[in-house]
């Protein structure tokens, strides 16, 4: 796997840690060179992953949650990284997690879920709680899909179809949460051929300890795992090939 800039003790470094085979870590140029590849306009979506009002805004259900996204600067990254894909041309997508009203199709079969059931805030379709939060803006040519059920903004939802559409072999994930969201998103991701790309200063969780353990012990073993900074310098780097899915990396 590619030696990206990652954490180290808790915080970013410009230098490189190797998490591939051998334990030699690649220059850091030689990485942010495969990033710029595999960050292809043409064939690279960004994923906002349930950056809405009733989980990350000022009212959350999850206000320890919401307090963490935005103390980190993983939400104010994520804003970042929607406006520079814009800029790029590269597709943005949002889902987001709603419920009816009735319950009618939603999980029971979890804890999570009857807990959530119990919320002050629910995230009823069409209720301020499943709108985007700001600072990150919905733009018309992006992409907004909606779920009543399961854990992952994937699993059985319009995303997959959607992504292969749009011809997109790498999926920037983003978003929270990192405890249950983040990792499921990136699971499906791989196990259907995407490569996915983890900013993980772009990405929270509870408590924020357990976010740097999800992404050393786990994240980093499936997905290339990086820096908002460093997706940006890959998007601001002028291209003198052809781009198109046929031409993009693949890992």
């Amino acid at each position: 796997m590619d030696a990206l800039p990652s954490w180290r003790n808790g915080r970013y470094s410009r230098a490189p840690v190797d998490t591939g085979k051998g334990g030699a870590p690649m220059p850091s140029r030689s990485s942010q060179e495969r990033l710029t590849e595999l960050l292809d306009p043409a064939s690279t979506v960004l994923l906002t992953v349930e950056c809405q009002q009733g989980v990350v805004g000022p009212d959350s259900a999850l206000p320890e949650l919401a307090a963490e996204a935005r103390s980190s600067g993983a939400l104010a990254n994520v804003a970042r990284l929607v406006a520079a894909a814009r800029a790029s041309g590269v597709q943005v997508m949002h889902a987001v997690a709603e419920s009816r009203p009735d319950g009618r199709g939603g999980n029971r079969n979890a804890r999570l879920f009857r807990a959530a059931a119990r919320l002050p805030v629910q995230q009823h379709t069409g209720s301020a709680a499943v709108r985007v939060a700001a600072p990150v803006e919905v733009a018309d040519e992006d992409l907004v899909v909606r779920r009543l059920h399961g854990l992952s903004p994937l699993a059985g939802t319009d995303v997959d179809p959607l992504l292969r559409n749009l011809g997109c072999r790498t999926l920037v994930v983003t978003g929270v949460s990192a405890n249950i969201a983040i990792p499921n998103a990136v699971f499906d991701a791989v196990n259907l051929g995407y490569t996915a790309v983890v900013p993980a200063d772009a990405i929270a969780g509870v408590p924020a300890e357990y976010t740097l353990a999800m992404v050393r012990n786990t994240l980093a073993l499936v997905a290339t795992v990086t820096t908002t900074d460093a997706v940006l310098v890959g998007w601001r780097q002028p291209r003198g090939r052809e781009t198109g899915p046929e031409a993009a990396t693949g890992a």
